[in-house]
Formats: C-alpha cells, structure tokens, sequence
C-alpha cells in the first residue's frame, strides 16, 4: 500500500491564497482550492479564507470528526456550532428557500480534497555533503523515512541517490525513519536545558558512491 504523504505545518502554512488554499484539521491536509473555485463569489467562502493554510482542529468534535454542535437557546435545536460564521456545507439556522442540502458528504468529510497528513513533530536536520562539504538546512516530518526525506533533498542535490547516507558513522536504512534509525530528537530535552536548538541540529553526511546515478 501506497504511504501517505506528510506535511509540517509551514507547508501547509505556504498555501494561504484563495487560488492556493489548504488547512489541515484533525491530522488531515486537505487542498479546498476546488471548493473555492465551485463557489467563487460565496460569502460562505469567508471563513475558510480566514483560516487558509492554518490548522482548524477547534471547528471540529475529535471522537465524531464532524463539526462541533451546540444547543440553541432560542430554539432549542441542536446546531452547527461556527463562531465564525456559517460556511459552505453547513446549513442555516431555519428554512430557507435559497438553501439546497449538500449532495454528497460534506467537504470536511469528502477524501478527495485530501492530499496527506500533517505531522505530528517536524524537526530539523542538516544534510552535509562530504564531497564538496556543502550543507543544507531541511525541515522535515518525524514519520518521514530516510527514502522519503531523500526526495525533498533532491532539488539541493539532484545526484543525492548517489550518496551513501550516514549519521555518527552508521549507514542509515533508507527504508525507516529518522528516530528508527536512532537519529533522535532532542529538542524538548534541549528545551528543558535552555539550550539553542540550532546548534544541535542532528547531522546527515552523504558520501559519494561514484556511480553517477541520477535522482
């Protein structure tokens, strides 16, 4: 089976844009720049363009993964509960003739606005390249596997295949993840020291294997 992709936060972050729009809520990412565009011009648009390329976990119940619900006082009826106003797919407070049920689920639950998980921890290494002693700063996702975080370093270094990745002189299997290979993450440990995370930033030294093999 296909693994998801993993996000960090500043990625998600990046696409903050009517045009370009992702929020991450619950783990998720989801890409609602369809849905902008399905409803261009929608006032109910409004509150996911406040919170475009931010996390909105607090619109959501953890255990039903549906938006939060209240009682209204007035009437008595359970709601939706959005403080910051209605928005697409969640219904009004009473009957309205220009208010047509959603066909299908509703936006928070529709798998095809999803594009990956957002990561639990995303943390920093340096990838210094023995060869020509280069080194570049990459902020990645903990679940992230070597392999995978070989392909974000590939537009540093397109030939990085060709590298033999290690870390305290070991080989690191591309196959797990940093912590797997006991590349460890010590920022809260660094933190409780009052330490400057930067100068222990974990490093990765790739050693050329003169195959010349493409990325």
């Amino acid at each position: 089976m296909d693994r998801p992709k993993y996000f960090t936060p500043s990625e998600v972050s990046a696409h903050n844009t009517a045009a370009d729009l992702w929020v991450s809520f619950l783990g998720r990412v989801c890409d609602l720049t369809p849905l902008m565009e399905q409803h261009k011009g929608d006032n109910l648009l409004l509150p996911i363009m406040q919170c475009a390329g931010k996390d909105i976990s607090s619109w959501f119940d953890p255990e039903t993964k549906d938006i939060l619900r209240y009682i209204d006082p007035v009437t008595n009826c359970e709601r939706y509960y959005t403080p910051r106003g209605r928005f697409v797919h969640t219904p009004p407070a009473g009957p309205r003739s220009d208010w047509a049920s959603v066909k299908g689920p509703p936006w928070w639950k529709d798998g095809r606005y999803e594009v990956g998980l957002l990561s639990t921890k995303a943390r920093w290494i340096r990838v210094v390249n023995t060869l020509t002693s280069q080194e570049q700063r990459l902020q990645v996702c903990s679940e992230e596997t070597l392999d995978e975080i070989l392909r974000r370093y590939l537009r540093y270094n397109s030939h990085a295949r060709s590298y033999t990745w290690k870390h305290n002189g070991g080989v690191l299997d591309m196959s797990l993840t940093l912590g797997e290979n006991n590349v460890l993450d010590e920022d809260r440990e660094l933190e409780q020291l009052r330490l400057d995370r930067d100068l222990f930033t974990p490093a990765i030294l790739l050693h050329f294997n003169d195959d010349l093999t493409e990325g």
